[in-house]
């Protein structure tokens, strides 16, 4: 199950890629990451407050979800919205979807003692070198740049991923609190780091745009799917599975972009399809493993 979730997450989080990239016109990057957030903590209320029953949660259980969403979602994002203005998109992604399961491996190993297997790390690493060549071939036209504050922004990234992921596993398989609360929690930890960069780095609070109402509801949808389906999933996945393993999943985002670039009818490069069943080869022997 798990597993199933990881996967659906980066479904979601492909496909609201795509919603994001356009909205980019209109927002600046930490202007749609603070609404965002509002927006998916907004959605989480009504369903926590009116649909599921009242959950108390514990202080120490609230701090360490919300120092979660601090360094995950807050610093990880900020972080990596810094390396794309530093290296570009296919770098920076580069840069962090392979260091952030290595991050998370290790971590989750010293944190909660977590280990995987000799076929679990195979299999991760035949998903994460199919990964870095696909995105290598799709921006093989692109100049290299190179800045190492870039670099070094795009691995604190991942390493701020990996250590939400790892304090979420820790607290999902030790405390009882479902995902949907677990979610609005992290985002709420996540949501004063940016509104407090939004003050320090005067930014305005709407964004340009010639037809409002079209731009709003174009958000609200790439919201519910981007930010409050998928951290819900995500949560439901780290539940259930490896912290190492889910971040891996993760990854394969990059494959299922292409998966939605096919289905819009864009022009997918033959090569990509070689290495992306190569991919899928490691999610099977990933997931075979955890039942094995």
């Amino acid at each position: 199950m798990g597993e199933i979730a990881a996967l659906t997450t980066a479904l979601c989080w492909a496909v609201a890629a795509r919603m994001f990239r356009v909205l980019g016109r209109s927002f600046s990057p930490l202007l749609l990451n603070m609404w965002k957030g509002v927006a998916a903590i907004a959605i989480l209320l009504l369903v926590t407050q009116f649909i599921l029953p009242p959950v108390l949660v514990d202080s120490n259980t609230l701090y360490w979800l919300l120092l979660s969403g601090v360094i995950g979602i807050g610093l990880g994002d900020t972080f990596f919205f810094q390396a794309l203005n530093k290296i570009g998109d296919s770098q920076s992604i580069l840069v962090a979807e392979t260091l952030a399961p290595l991050f998370t491996a290790l971590l989750a190993m010293a944190w909660i003692s977590e280990w995987l297997t000799w076929q679990q790390w195979c299999g991760a690493a035949l998903v994460l070198f199919s990964v870095d060549v696909i995105i290598k071939i799709q921006r093989r036209n692109e100049l290299n740049v190179f800045d190492l504050s870039g670099y070094v922004y795009a691995g604190l990234a991942a390493l701020c991923q990996a250590i939400g992921a790892v304090i979420s596993r820790d607290i999902l398989t030790t405390v009882e609190i479902d995902a949907f609360n677990a979610s609005q929690i992290r985002l709420i930890g996540g949501l004063v780091i940016i509104v407090l960069l939004m003050l320090v780095t005067k930014q305005k609070w709407l964004p340009t745009t010639t037809n409002p109402k079209r731009t709003w509801l174009f958000f609200l949808g790439a919201t519910v799917i981007g930010t409050f389906a998928a951290l819900y999933l995500q949560m439901v996945a780290l539940t259930y599975s490896k912290a190492a393993i889910v971040q891996t999943l993760f990854a394969t985002s990059v494959i299922l972009s292409l998966v939605v670039a096919k289905v819009l009818g864009e022009k997918v490069q033959s090569k990509t399809l070689i290495w992306s069943v190569l991919a899928l080869l490691g999610v099977a022997i990933l997931i075979g493993s955890e039942y094995a």
